[in-house]
């Protein structure tokens, strides 16, 4: 059952808590910006509303009842935890502070982290960015769920709820041993890789995904995988061993392939296959302008890399 008791209002406790303060009223009137006719009125309001005389009141000062006393503990409580509460508000409504958790996928992590992370370090240095790097069907559970709220990722998704702000589209580059026919070349046709013996990640990364929807355009219909790696830095090492030849997207290239003298990277014609690089939100997150502010301060970051920088789109969140 509600409690239909008169509760007494902020302005009340305010102006009975400066009283209390100073016991005297111009004094306590001054103190919180109340003329001394408003700050009576009020002390007098709440009297009635709590029912107990507060103030003893005689023609030279002002004193506490015993249960104005009491009371004045409990109306500084109360006008703290408001002020308490009233400071969080600000800092939650401040840009950029606070924790920011990002997830990433790992066929990005590596290679965007050092951009990433030196932009928020030079730019939103209150922010607490938690980084949680995990396959993409993790990540979309983790954003739909609150444990996560933004990610990192390869787009599309197709996922209802989900807003997508892309960042930049990237090309795949073919990797071969170092004494392979394709080794170095540049404009290889995407046919080629129907003859190939490609190497891909396990099931579960969508550069596997991507790599196989090449394969198909290329008109491979079948994709036998005999050897499979977990990461990209394993599949690099077993094309440097000679077990085959794989896909690196472009912003890989430079820290994975510099690893062995055994490797060789070769350009496709164009149009080359590419993938595109996006931050994804749930649609109406609260946060979603600072997201946005966020990504458009990713893309100017991000020019100086082997990519090309998408356009902000026109989202509604």
């Amino acid at each position: 059952m509600a409690d239909k008791r008169r509760q007494p209002s902020l302005a009340q406790l305010r102006a009975f808590a400066a009283v209390a303060d100073h016991l005297h009223f111009r004094d306590a009137a001054a103190a919180i910006g109340m003329s001394q006719p408003a700050l009576s009125g009020a002390v007098s309001a709440l009297e009635e509303t709590l029912g107990v005389t507060l103030l003893e009141r005689t023609t030279r000062k002002v004193l506490l009842s015993p249960a104005g006393e009491r009371l004045a503990v409990r109306a500084k409580a109360v006008l703290g935890e408001v002020g308490a509460l009233l400071e969080e508000a600000e800092a939650v409504r401040a840009p950029f502070t606070g924790a920011l958790r990002l997830g990433v996928i790992p066929t990005v992590a590596p290679y965007l982290l050092p951009t990433v992370l030196r932009l928020v370090h030079d730019r939103y240095p209150d922010l607490d960015l938690q980084v949680h790097e995990e396959q993409t069907a993790s990540l979309i559970d983790g954003l739909a769920g609150g444990r996560l709220d933004l990610l990192l990722l390869a787009v599309p998704l197709g996922v209802p709820g989900v807003v997508e702000l892309p960042l930049f589209d990237e090309d795949f580059v073919l990797v071969t041993p170092l004494d392979h026919r394709l080794g170095g070349r540049a404009g290889i046709p995407r046919e080629a890789l129907k003859e190939l013996n490609l190497l891909l990640l396990d099931e579960g990364h969508c550069l596997r995904d991507q790599a196989l929807d090449i394969c198909r355009e290329a008109g491979r219909a079948d994709a036998p995988v005999t050897t499979t790696a977990a990461g990209l830095s394993t599949l690099v090492q077993l094309v440097a061993g000679g077990l085959g030849v794989t896909l690196l997207p472009r912003t890989a290239v430079r820290v994975e392939t510099t690893r062995s003298n055994q490797l060789r990277t070769g350009c496709f014609a164009e149009p080359a296959p590419t993938r595109r690089i996006a931050l994804a939100m749930r649609a109406g997150a609260a946060r979603g302008a600072e997201y946005e502010e966020l990504a458009a301060a990713l893309r100017e970051a991000l020019r100086p890399l082997p990519v090309r920088v998408v356009d902000a789109p026109e989202t509604d969140v």
